[in-house]
């Protein structure tokens, strides 16, 4: 390993989702030196998920080559309303024992002796990806998180937007009056109908009146106990009609929203990131785009 002071500052990235954690060591010239990947928890509390989240840590650095007191600290993003002064999340309701507020920080700091950083999960990826990614080089934008739930955020003016401290919360914008429960207990949110949690409830409903689909099956076979996203990609390319249908109407979901707030703001892009919408890939973004760029010109004829 290099030993140059840029490259010795070793530190650990943790992405906290409601279907996985994903760990990352990188060196200061943000090389990715080791990595993990294990499924959240789905059952027992808020320690349970602060123990997954330290073993992942481990065995990144494992990858690595470095024990975890090697690292000069960890940045985790979670989903839920962060208090970064106060290492807290609020409001984490798809994540097991999340439902009030949480001091993941100090239970993370006590499991693996570092100092801990949390920050929202879409905010430090907005960010991320508008200082590297697919955003870099545009002064305005909305990025989408699609994944278990639908998160968002925007870009303006090269700055993230926060508006009075909850901007680009896409999730929850209404597509439907009056439409699907959203696990939020609101009715019609975006998130009722592309979130990957909502859209497995949906399967398994529909499942029960009688519609066939093989997403069952193939999820045992994977050894898993949800539809992840690897799962509905492999039913997308099998053609399986309840995955397509489902999608689908993910996708037309996703683009009324996006529609709108590419109407409201004029943003110069959208970017589409998430379990889902990076296992989906680019296909399935150019139909996004396609589905908003036909819904601005119904609305344009009007």
């Amino acid at each position: 390993m290099d030993t140059n002071s840029e490259t010795r500052a070793l530190r650990g990235g943790i992405d906290l989702g409601g279907t996985k954690i994903q760990a990352l060591v990188v060196d200061g010239a943000q090389q990715v030196l080791g990595r993990a990947r294990r499924a959240t928890p789905t059952s027992g509390g808020a320690r349970d998920v602060a123990r997954a989240l330290a073993e992942t840590l481990r065995e990144a650095c494992v990858e690595a080559q470095v024990g975890v007191d090697a690292l000069a600290g960890v940045g985790v993003g979670t989903p839920g309303a962060v208090d970064a002064q106060q290492g807290t999340v609020l409001g984490a309701g798809n994540l097991p024992g999340f439902d009030g507020t949480v001091a993941l920080a100090s239970m993370l700091e006590r499991e693996i002796g570092l100092h801990v950083q949390l920050g929202n999960d879409v905010g430090v990826a907005l960010d991320a990806e508008a200082r590297l990614g697919a955003g870099a080089g545009f002064a305005s934008f909305v990025g989408v998180w699609w994944g278990t739930g639908v998160g968002g955020g925007v870009v303006l003016d090269g700055k993230r937007w926060l508006g009075r401290g909850a901007a680009g919360e896409i999730g929850h914008t209404v597509v439907v009056r009056n439409g699907a429960r959203c696990p939020c207990g609101r009715r019609g949110c975006l998130e009722a109908y592309a979130g990957r949690r909502a859209m497995e409830v949906r399967a398994r409903k529909l499942v029960a009146r009688g519609e066939h689909t093989r997403l069952f099956a193939w999820m045992e076979k994977k050894g898993v106990d949800r539809l992840t996203s690897g799962v509905w990609a492999k039913a997308l390319a099998k053609r399986d009609p309840l995955a397509t249908q489902l999608v689908d109407r993910a996708v037309d979901a996703l683009a009324t929203a996006l529609a709108s707030s590419v109407n409201l703001l004029d943003v110069e892009a959208v970017v589409i990131g998430g379990g889902l919408g990076t296992r989906l890939g680019q296909a399935w973004a150019d139909e996004i785009a396609l589905r908003m760029d036909r819904g601005r010109k119904a609305l344009m004829q009007q």
